[in-house]
């Protein structure tokens, strides 16, 4: 019975021009990156790769429209290998344009068209929290049928993940936080997911610990302190990065996607509004078991009682990213109903990763207290 897996050859470099010229990076890559990304790290060292700036096509989290208006022009470039430079959105979006059938978009995910994979995949992250570089998910807002969905296929993992430290030198801290605490999520989450195992749960607590580390770092010496452990934060990214991509992520993942997609709440920060909500439910429903365990961990890093383990841990995110009501992103009070629908019809691939069971009433419950 398989119990883990990392797919991807992982490899470390101190500077672009480093990696470019051992992967030769030239004609017939296509390189996924941004213009400013671009003309400050890869402008020359790329040698004559057909480079897309991804920006152009839309900004924020990705859509299956920003993937179809990719399509049009990159369907006519001949190209073998395909190398993404960003954060969650591009290499979400990279993985897809490795595969055979691209367009139409949605059929893909629905499981219409079969994902094939008939490219070269490589991954560089230039924030520290998706973990995408690590992971055989791709995530995108389904504008057509109204949420976000996550494509689950082996044809998605990366040939190579790449991490270059230099690349995060100029992440603003807004990007740090949200992109971070996504990468805690994930460790929690992959943590006390039913499919966790001891391999998984290594790579969950040492993220936490690395991550929260640096938070309290950061605390007490200023928010440019994290600048000082660019390896250690992309080393926690991509460790929470395994042990998701092994275990999943759960309901603090599900109720965040229709706040994303309907109201384009940035992918970690929608996350850390449930994130606490969550897991108070699921002490209170199963207090004893892998919980208390994690727990027990958290309650160490944060020098607090083990009851006190969940506020302690807002008070230390809420200094690096200020916690919001969901009113505040313009939720209307109808909007609980609806969220609450998607959640139990249509993210039932993260729903059965719970801790314990939430039921519809408990899911409604949690979106109502966090109004």
């Amino acid at each position: 019975m398989k119990q883990f897996g990392i797919a991807p050859q992982i490899y470390t470099f101190e500077s672009v021009k480093e990696f470019c010229r051992t992967f030769s990076v030239g004609k017939g890559d296509l390189l996924l990156i941004s213009a400013s990304l671009y003309e400050t790290y890869f402008q020359g060292p790329d040698s004559g790769a057909a480079v897309v700036h991804y920006r152009k096509y839309a900004m924020g989290e990705p859509t299956d429209q920003m993937v179809e208006r990719m399509y049009e022009d990159i369907s006519k470039i001949d190209y073998q290998r395909v190398i993404a430079v960003g954060g969650g959105t591009i290499l979400d979006v990279a993985k897809l344009f490795a595969l055979e059938t691209v367009s139409p978009i949605v059929d893909v995910f629905q499981g219409k068209i079969e994902a094939k994979k008939t490219k070269e995949l490589i991954l560089i992250p230039t924030t520290c929290g998706t973990g995408s570089e690590v992971t055989n998910i791709s995530i995108l807002e389904l504008t057509s049928i109204g949420t976000k969905m996550g494509l689950a296929k082996d044809e998605l993992y990366a040939d190579s993940a790449v991490l270059i430290p230099e690349l995060l030198e100029k992440l603003p801290l807004t990007f740090f936080a949200t992109s971070s605490i996504d990468a805690l999520i994930h460790a929690m989450e992959s943590f006390t997911s039913p499919k966790a195992n001891p391999f998984t749960r290594m790579y969950s607590l040492k993220a936490m610990e690395l991550l929260i580390t640096i938070y309290q770092i950061m605390v007490k010496e200023g928010m440019d302190a994290r600048k000082e452990h660019l390896e250690e934060l992309l080393l926690a990214s991509t460790y929470a990065g395994i042990a998701f991509g092994n275990a999943g992520c759960a309901a603090v993942h599900a109720m965040s996607y229709p706040l994303g997609a309907t109201y384009h709440v940035p992918h970690g920060e929608a996350n850390y509004v449930f994130l606490t909500s969550v897991y108070k439910e699921y002490r209170k429903r199963k207090p004893a078991g892998e919980i208390q365990k994690l727990n027990k961990h958290l309650a160490k890093m944060l020098k607090c009682d083990l009851e006190e383990v969940y506020e302690a841990l807002e008070i230390l995110l809420s200094k690096i990213l200020p916690k919001k009501k969901l009113h505040e992103y313009g939720v209307r009070e109808e909007d609980i109903d609806l969220f609450t629908e998607i959640v139990m019809t249509k993210q039932g691939r993260l729903m059965a990763n719970n801790y314990t069971e939430l039921n519809a009433d408990t899911v409604k419950d949690i979106y109502k207290n966090l109004f």
